[in-house]
């Protein structure tokens, strides 16, 4: 037995990247990589079928070693303060700024590229704030003092 023509391997790497697409479980691709290079393999080298299991079966192998230590290493690592289903403690401690001036407690503030709603003390638009604790949406916030920009602006100890 000759074995399977080398583009029947190409067809079954294209059906299992697809099969990735639409089922995501981080190993069909590089299952795929193995297929694919069984094809390479099988154009260059005209394999028999037992060589073709056995370059599918390595290649395989291998690129699935390759796949767990580069989605190992592009795994977040834990943090101790961020507790697994509570992203929103993520949040405490983040500085933003005030983006809408607060009113009677209530206002917006900008933290990155997203504006929030807000409660805490009555501020100026673009007033420093930082997150000291988060309830549903909306964030509660502080005011941060402004470090004056320099010694010039303090005004002189008065003897």
């Amino acid at each position: 037995m000759s074995g399977f023509p080398w583009w029947s391997w190409i067809i079954l790497a294209g059906a299992l990247a697809l099969a990735e697409m639409a089922l995501p479980s981080s190993y069909l691709m590089w299952i795929a990589l193995g297929a694919a290079v069984t094809a390479i393999a099988d154009a260059w080298l005209g394999l028999l079928l037992e060589g073709q299991l056995g370059v599918f079966a390595i290649a395989t192998s291998i690129s699935c070693i390759i796949g767990y230590f580069v989605y190992g290493s592009m795994q977040p690592q834990p943090h101790a303060e961020q507790p697994l289903n509570e992203p929103q403690r993520a949040m405490l401690g983040a500085r933003g700024t005030v983006c809408e001036a607060f009113l009677n407690g209530r206002g917006k503030v900008r933290l990155g590229d997203t504006v929030w709603l807000a409660t805490g003390p009555d501020l100026a638009e673009g007033a420093p704030v930082v997150v000291s604790a988060v309830h549903g949406t909306r964030l509660v916030v502080e005011g941060l003092r402004q470090k004056p920009a320099s010694d010039a602006e303090r005004p002189a100890p008065t003897p």
